[in-house]
């Protein structure tokens, strides 16, 4: 069992900042990638920003620049350091993880529970 944990949400105003976390615990062999997506009725759920198990990074285009992902030493804690965010930012934000399991061993794609972000003045 793997257990995939957001943090961090919250409300802010246009332009201020929020620090998401997600914690990945469990049989864990090894996570491949973690990633962030975000959820809002008009976009649906899309991909943010991921970082694999070597650090390669990836952003959609909207949140260059101003989004920062990043692992702890030990790549089962991730982060997502969100700056000047926009009131178009604003979505359940959630915690993905493709991790290959240990007991038994196995190939496990686990999404944590969701955080909300709200940007609004």
């Amino acid at each position: 069992q793997v257990q995939v944990v957001e943090s961090g949400g919250g409300v802010v105003q246009p332009g201020g900042s929020l620090r998401l976390s997600c914690v990945a615990s469990g049989s864990i062999n090894s996570i491949n990638v973690m990633g962030w997506y975000r959820q809002t009725p008009g976009t649906g759920r899309e991909l943010v920003a991921q970082i694999t198990a070597n650090g390669r990074t990836s952003y959609v285009d909207a949140v260059k620049g101003r989004f920062t992902i990043s692992r702890d030493s030990t790549q089962n804690t991730m982060y997502l350091q969100m700056n000047s965010l926009q009131t178009e930012d604003t979505a359940i934000y959630y915690c993905n993880a493709r991790v290959i399991t240990t007991v038994p061993l196995d190939a496990v794609d686990c999404w944590g529970q969701g955080t909300q972000v709200t940007v609004s003045s």
